[in-house]
């Protein structure tokens, strides 16, 4: 695939999403959007926080259950606890494919795995599944025959309703053979005027974005079998055994929430 030019002066989606977690991989174009929801929404970057949180909760939990090949569909920039680092805590044989369509993505992607054979990054397009699903090095690296968890941690929001995110999992989950995991992590829509501000933001910078209700986030899954505790906030996702008192969720925690399925 043809790599692009980064354009520094439009913001990128992971290039924010790192700054917000306090990564370095990003521009000042992408800094100002992320002081935006530091400064002007205070509490805000909950929402990235206890996302990610969820997400290495989740893959922690398939590898112990036995899952060794992860699929990562906008992966986004490299940082602490990244998908292969939690799986291989637990299952060191585990492969795994990270895709986004930012080339910096894929740059600091291959350079920081440049000699694990066990894993690559693809610069490709979400709405294209065939297109990442034919690629030569997910061909090599994955068995659709085995167990393969399809990762979409706070992608499909960034999907207009006229782009069918609900298709993309669909391709997906047609490609797993039975056991397969799907996780979906989604902007969920409050109702409240926290919601409306942050998806005015979303859309007014990145020309694209939805904010969906549980029911549509649950839509998306499809026939897949949703597993327990359903979708729920980011923040109260299986949470860890030490949580034991955990607190009143922020009204930013309760805009971010996630499922995992499995197909039958």
């Amino acid at each position: 695939m043809t790599e692009h030019v980064v354009d520094q002066s439009k913001p990128s989606i992971a290039r924010v999403y790192d700054y917000l977690l306090g990564g370095k991989d990003n521009f000042a174009v992408d800094r100002a959007i992320g002081d935006h929801f530091k400064n002007n929404l205070p509490g805000s970057v909950a929402i990235a926080s206890t996302n990610r949180q969820a997400m290495i909760r989740a893959v922690r939990d398939l590898a112990r259950d036995g899952i060794r090949q992860f699929i990562d569909l906008g992966s986004g920039l490299p940082t602490a606890d990244n998908v292969h680092q939690v799986a291989r805590r637990h299952a060191p044989d585990a492969t795994v494919v990270y895709v986004d369509n930012d080339p910096i993505v894929l740059a600091h992607g291959r350079a920081l795995l440049a000699t694990d054979d066990r894993t690559t990054v693809l610069q490709a397009d979400l709405r294209a599944p065939a297109s990442i699903r034919e690629h030569r090095e997910v061909v090599e690296l994955i068995d659709f025959d085995r167990p393969v968890a399809v990762l979409f941690s706070a992608i499909l929001h960034h999907l207009n309703d006229d782009e069918n995110p609900a298709a993309v999992v669909r391709y997906w989950s047609e490609q797993l053979c039975p056991a397969s995991p799907v996780y979906i992590s989604h902007f969920r829509s409050g109702g409240n005027r926290e919601t409306a501000v942050a998806e005015e933001k979303l859309q007014s910078t990145f020309g694209r974005g939805r904010w969906r209700t549980d029911s549509e986030i649950a839509e998306l899954f499809g026939d897949l079998e949703i597993l327990e505790p359903g979708i729920t906030p980011c923040a109260n996702w299986r949470p860890d055994p030490t949580n034991e008192d955990p607190r009143p969720l922020s009204v930013w925690e309760q805009l971010i929430v996630t499922g995992l399925a499995r197909k039958t």
